[in-house]
């Protein structure tokens, strides 16, 4: 009998190396996330407070400029503050904070991760707690590649990692309790008030990360930021401290609707946005058009952004008029649902996997709030387009059985090998592409039973009548003039296929279409009111060409050769450009139908 091996306790796992594990993980952080994370380090400092409220400012460290002459970005509350010890606790460990220790808390990595791995000359902590003041040096060693804290020289010659500092540093903003942290950058002469390149707004991007970052900020917090601070500082007008709202305040006061549509253990908050100048006007400092984000706990995640945010409102079945329409999708914790952030806090997390975006929006779909169809049906209303569907239908009759392609069969002989695998009972695949014979592989699969019959394969074997679903796409023409395309949406392509819907958007700015009509325009200019009818004939010939292409494009779907990706490819904008490049076939039916119109044609057009 084997006695059980006694043990009184246990080796704590250690980390070697902590710079390279944070210079690791700080891939995954954007390079703006360390504003949120020593911002919500203040928030909590603040909400420890007797009265829960306090005040965080964005700033230059003024401090420093006036010694140097260096820009400096620092962030500074009045919150809790901190004793040296506590710095020395809390900041020098890769995960501690001064909340709880929890999965869904704040577990005190991020600024280490996101802040310290950006700023390797330092974060410098000026912090205090019942008027007393204290600082640390937070670095990256360029010696041993390693973070922590720098040692400090005294005022009587001892030396700590921590030490006290005069209340003639202490920001005007903080009485007897508060925290400062001065962000160094790659090196002592680094602007850090500099954006990270890439970074939107650059004379604001503080302001519009915070802003776009977060959905509101607590009661009793308020949120500021410098922007212009190259200017001098008696300029009131332009080097100014901005407070910073976020997103739901500023949606509340431009919206002319909003709601929340209660799914499947989420609720969806919408907006829709007043049509103003603040739509375009006021994207440097906030989301002020139209886009799509996940909330959790008053910050948002996943925020969408430039053509993201078409694709994103589009599949929510916003078609038109997205630009107004701003859509928040808030899951909810219910028995047996785990919501978290990442390690990095840059993504939520639903019981271990990313979120069900394609679930949310085919649930919003069903429940569209009225407000929302009757903004798209108003958008819509705006086109001046004719319905070409009936004449091109009647067309695309005469021809019908050459939009049933025949079933791609082996050519007996042929230069193509093809394999007819069937699915049998010992595994293996029904199709597939061969692979080669390699070394060590005899090329055969176990279960895979070559058989001519893989050719006739029915669905499920019951014998029924053939139904005809209308697969003939619903047709849109859209244009800046009438409000239903965007600046920046399609720009320079002809069309745009959205699979959901089955809807063909057509670009009637696109400049292919554009010199056709003026072409033919010009030759009939002698004749009152021909361009009105050049156009109409000329997008209803143009339509059909795309609406062909979508049609025999979408009948390779779930054929053997074929991809999801191939067919997306050819109804993606650029794929569906192409088919409207060839222009002399289209341009003998323009001449055709033009000429029953207005009679024989003579003159510069052949």
């Amino acid at each position: 009998m084997t006695t059980p091996l006694a043990h009184s306790g246990t080796l704590l796992f250690s980390v070697e190396q902590t710079g390279f594990l944070l210079d690791r993980m700080a891939k995954d952080c954007s390079d703006l996330q360390f504003l949120r994370e020593l911002t919500q380090n203040s928030i909590e400092a603040i909400l420890r407070t007797p009265k829960k409220s306090g005040e965080i400012v964005w700033d230059v460290d003024w401090t420093t400029y006036d010694l140097t002459g260096i820009y400096k970005l620092c962030v500074t509350d009045n919150g809790d503050g901190m004793t040296g010890e506590d710095m020395l606790r809390y900041i020098n460990h890769l995960s501690s904070s001064g909340g709880v220790q929890a999965h869904n808390a704040n577990y005190g990595v991020g600024a280490k991760i996101a802040a310290a791995t950006r700023n390797p000359a330092g974060l410098v902590y000026l912090s205090w707690r019942d008027n007393v003041g204290s600082m640390i040096h937070f670095w990256k060693d360029p010696q041993s590649g390693e973070y922590g804290l720098m040692q400090i020289r005294r005022p009587d010659d001892s030396w700590g990692h921590w030490a006290h500092v005069e209340n003639s540093v202490k920001p005007d903003m903080i009485d007897t309790h508060g925290t400062k942290v001065v962000l160094y950058g790659l090196a002592e002469d680094t602007n850090t008030m500099a954006p990270p390149e890439g970074a939107p707004s650059p004379s604001r991007w503080v302001t519009k990360y915070l802003n776009t970052r977060y959905f509101r900020f607590p009661e009793g917090v308020v949120v500021k930021a410098r922007e212009g601070w190259e200017n001098d500082r008696s300029d009131k007008d332009r080097n100014v401290l901005r407070t910073i709202i976020g997103q739901k305040q500023y949606l509340d006061d431009h919206a002319s609707a909003s709601g929340i549509v209660e799914i499947t253990n989420a609720r969806v908050h919408w907006w829709i946005l007043r049509s103003e100048s603040a739509l375009s006007q006021n994207t440097g400092f906030i989301g002020s058009s139209g886009h799509c984000a996940a909330l959790w706990k008053d910050e948002l995640y996943e925020t969408t952004v430039g053509r993201g945010n078409t694709a994103a409102l589009q599949n929510f079945g916003v078609i038109f008029g997205y630009t107004q329409v701003v859509i928040y999708v808030e899951p909810i914790e219910v028995a047996g649902v785990e919501i978290l952030t990442n390690t990095a806090r840059t993504a939520l997390i639903i019981n271990g996997k990313t979120l069900p975006w394609a679930d949310w929006q085919d649930e919003f779909r069903q429940a569209m709030p009225k407000e929302i169809t009757e903004h798209m049906e108003a958008i819509a209303a705006g086109s001046k387009a004719s319905d070409h569907k009936d004449s091109i239908k009647d067309r695309l009759k005469q021809i019908e059985e050459l939009f049933k392609l025949s079933r791609y069969r082996p050519i007996k002989g042929g230069p193509l090998l093809v394999r007819g695998d069937t699915q049998a009972s010992g595994g293996g695949t029904r199709s597939g592409e061969g692979k080669g014979r390699g070394a060590g592989g005899a090329g055969s699969q176990p279960g895979a039973t070559p058989s001519i019959y893989s050719l006739f394969l029915t669905e499920n074997g019951v014998p029924g009548t053939t139904t005809k679903p209308d697969l003939f796409p619903i047709v849109r023409w859209v244009s800046v003039a009438d409000g239903t395309r965007p600046v920046g949406e399609m720009e320079d392509r002809a069309a745009k296929y959205l699979e959901k819907d089955n809807m063909l958007q057509i670009n009637a700015d696109f400049r292919v279409f554009a010199d056709m009509i003026k072409r033919w325009t010009d030759y009939f200019g002698s004749v009152p009111g021909a361009h009105p009818v050049v156009q109409e004939v000329v997008r209803e010939w143009f339509e059909q060409s795309l609406v062909e292409a979508v049609l025999s494009s979408n009948t390779l779907r779930n054929a053997r050769h074929w991809s999801i990706e191939d067919v997306q490819s050819m109804l993606s904008q650029e794929g569906l450009t192409a088919v409207v490049l060839p222009r002399w076939h289209i341009e003998q039916s323009i001449k055709r139908a033009l000429g029953s119109k207005f009679g024989a044609l003579k003159g510069k057009v052949a």
